[in-house]
């Protein structure tokens, strides 16, 4: 035991974990994985590419919807090599330092994204109580102001998990529950006591996730207020309309977000499945869902990515006549007497 609490960060490393009991399919688990980052990463790519060369759709609600999807990107960047690694080439092995990056990114994005989604909340509510003022109350430089608040908050939030972290050693097991790197998975096998860490994590997030989604239910609750204040049924319906897409991304995010706060924490005998499953559902899933529901839903956004796709299609669509009127005009010539 004393040559196990000897062990230095540099060369100790912990063990990912795949999905239990089903190693003998994880090739076709790495399939279903690609296939989903695959989609992701196409998904919000083109969201962020469509608001950046389309000038109409440099308005505040875009513009935190193009937040949303750098937030999103940066998740499977994140997570994406340790999980698709440990399907394809069961690469188990993540060093100290690197799972502790790993971990601050992961849970700093996340804490971003809510904050993001707090204050798309706040662009419906401004846009549908005071349309008037909406303009000039969401500036360009006030939203640089509010993305940079988001970011500096998960920095300061954040950055103490790994450094508390990094004190304790560990002189047990050193397999995790995933194949990423998750603050309770990593706190749950260290040699000492973690109470610090349990409860800084637990305020933090009441105080950060938890203040956020009571934010967005207060805004929420304004904005039906208003609503129902219209007179005209179809402008009700539009109003109302306006905030489905960002309505599904809350529930998505928080819903997976509390349950598997509530699983690591609360239910630790349950399956140890289940909270695989889970932990992938809840990574993976709002990624991948909240590109696909804004675009279906926002006639703007869809309207515009399919005139890119039109422009594309016409610019192939001449050199390839032009190709054959060329081909056309060279038979006659060949076939014409001397």
């Amino acid at each position: 035991m004393a040559a196990v609490n000897d062990t230095t960060f540099t060369h100790a490393v912990f063990l990912l974990t795949g999905i239990p009991g089903q190693e003998d399919v994880y090739l076709w688990i790495a399939v279903l994985f690609c296939t989903l980052y695959v989609i992701l990463i196409v998904g919000n790519s083109v969201i962020l590419f469509i608001i950046k060369t389309d000038s109409v759709l440099h308005e505040p609600m875009y513009i935190f919807l193009s937040m949303l999807a750098v937030t999103d990107l940066g998740l499977s960047i994140v997570t994406g090599p340790t999980i698709l690694g440990m399907f394809l080439f069961n690469a188990r092995e993540i060093g100290f330092h690197s799972c502790f990056a790993q971990m601050f990114f992961l849970h700093f994005l996340q804490n971003v994204e809510s904050s993001v989604l707090l204050l798309m909340a706040f662009d419906r509510f401004v846009a549908i109580s005071n349309p008037l003022r909406y303009a000039s109350i969401l500036t360009l430089p006030r939203i640089a102001n509010m993305g940079l608040v988001c970011v500096l908050r998960g920095v300061t939030v954040k950055l103490p998990l790994p450094l508390l972290l990094q004190r304790y050693r560990y002189c047990r097991a050193n397999v995790l529950s995933h194949s990423y790197c998750l603050h309770q998975d990593v706190m749950n096998i260290a040699c000492a006591d973690i109470t610090i860490n349990s409860l800084y994590g637990l305020v933090m997030t009441v105080l950060t996730v938890g203040l956020d989604s009571l934010l967005i239910f207060i805004s929420y609750l304004l904005i039906l207020k208003t609503v129902l204040s219209i007179a005209s049924r179809t402008e009700f319906l539009v109003a109302l309309n306006t905030c489905v897409s960002h309505l599904c991304a809350v529930l998505l995010f928080y819903t997976l977000e509390f349950s598997q706060t509530f699983v690591h924490r609360f239910a630790k005998s349950s399956s140890p499945l289940s909270h695989v499953v889970l932990g992938y559902i809840y990574l993976l899933v709002p990624p991948l869902m909240n590109p696909i529901v804004y675009i279906v839903k926002s006639k703007h956004l869809r309207a515009r990515i399919v005139k890119v796709f039109v422009k594309l299609r016409g610019s192939l669509s001449p050199r390839c006549g032009a190709g054959q009127m060329r081909d056309k005009n060279l038979r006659p010539q060949q076939v014409m007497p001397s």
